[in-house]
């Protein structure tokens, strides 16, 4: 860029480089231009960075480390040999104006006006560190026998206290001398750790074949082992146990088919009022049939008996059906010598087969014998 510069300045004809020196002598201007306008009162124009963090005295704000100002430059005054300049800076949130000054001393910056330090310095003596030689002390004990002697014991006193330390260090030091055993030590290291890892890995790998995993697993630890070995997986029912129970629930299971809803239901109860009514129903109309269906003729002798059987066969796992619905009703015949009997099976639960009952007429000899057949079919099945 300068041989750019250099190469588009306009010389003007009149421009006389032993009378004016430069372009700007031409001109009457400064080489800062704007930033040189307080110069002849000794003041230059610069952008300063603020050194450490400080509060603003007129809004009370806090102005970070780094911020930059155009502030006016002076200088007020020297540390020997050293010039002292002071900053005047306008705060960018209020109107007012911060001054600050360099001190070669300490070799740090302070404030005049219009602010405050946030206090965040580091002390060498709190931490102790080796403190700086003053002017003035370094004077004296070039000068004043008696003060270099009384300061020589007190730094024989502090070396006495500090020399525990300061061998420990040593021997910490003299450890990593050997840069090749060093580094030879610790590759031997990470081969070994390294090998070790290889190893898990492949362990952990085959776990994951072998139960179709895709997560990575822990290591293992001791208190995991003892968990483990306390938990026992087994069934709480063997195969025979099992056997043996449905074996006992078919055998306490009833013959007869049972209804699908409990009694205690309103469904159950339902379903038992339709049982009820159907038996009630098929026994009124056993009952109401014409005495030809229900009056068997046996050939025999002159005497005729008439004996009127009902049959009624229930359930005994139906303890609730009443059995007065199956009352007998008597048939009387027209032979005035006729000797009825009724008879009556509640708790048999099946009808007497016809063989038994021939068997039975055939014992009785060549009488004639009117036979009522009461029973919950609709059919006869003498016919």
């Amino acid at each position: 860029m300068g041989e750019r510069k250099g190469t588009n300045k306009y010389y003007p004809p009149d421009f006389n480089p032993a009378k004016h020196g430069s372009l700007n002598g031409y001109h009457n201007t400064h080489a800062l231009r704007e930033r040189a306008r307080k110069l002849s009162q000794g003041i230059l124009i610069i952008r300063f960075e603020m050194p450490y963090n400080i509060w603003c005295d007129g809004c009370k704000n806090h102005i970070g480390m780094g911020v930059r100002y155009n502030a006016e430059k002076k200088k007020v005054g020297n540390y020997y040999t050293t010039p002292i300049y002071r900053f005047r800076m306008k705060c960018h949130l209020c109107v007012n104006y911060i001054e600050m000054q360099t001190d070669p001393a300490t070799c740090d910056y302070l404030i005049v006006a219009g602010a405050n330090r946030k206090e965040e310095r580091w002390d060498m003596a709190e931490n102790e560190q080796i403190l700086t030689t003053e002017r003035a002390e370094k004077e004296k004990l070039e000068t004043d026998a008696m003060f270099k002697l009384d300061h020589g014991g007190k730094d024989k006193e502090k070396l006495k206290k500090a020399l525990p330390s300061l061998s420990e260090i040593q021997d910490h030091q003299s450890g990593w001398k050997d840069d090749f055993q060093l580094n030879s030590t610790l590759r031997t290291k990470f081969r070994t750790q390294k090998k070790v890892i290889a190893e898990q890995e492949e362990k952990d790998n085959a776990v994951r074949m072998r139960t179709n995993l895709s997560i990575p697993l822990l290591p293992e630890k001791e208190e995991d082992k003892k968990l483990a070995a306390l938990l026992t997986y087994q069934a709480p029912d063997s195969y025979e146990d099992k056997k043996h129970i449905k074996r006992k629930e078919i055998c306490s299971r009833s013959w007869f088919n049972s209804t699908s809803a409990t009694p205690g239901t309103a469904s159950g109860s339902l379903i038992q009022k339709l049982v009820l009514q159907g038996r009630e129903a098929k026994v009124a109309k056993a009952l109401s049939s014409p005495p030809g269906q229900l009056i068997r003729k046996h050939s025999g002798g002159f005497s005729i008996k008439t004996e009127p059987r009902a049959t009624v066969s229930r359930r005994r796992s139906d303890p609730d059906v009443n059995t007065c619905v199956g009352e007998v009703a008597q048939t009387k015949c027209e032979h005035p010598d006729a000797d009825v009997r009724p008879t009556q099976e509640v708790d048999g639960g099946l009808m007497k087969a016809e063989d038994s009952e021939n068997e039975k007429d055939r014992s009785r000899g060549p009488n004639t014998s009117l036979v009522a057949d009461y029973s919950d079919s609709d059919s006869d099945p003498g016919q």
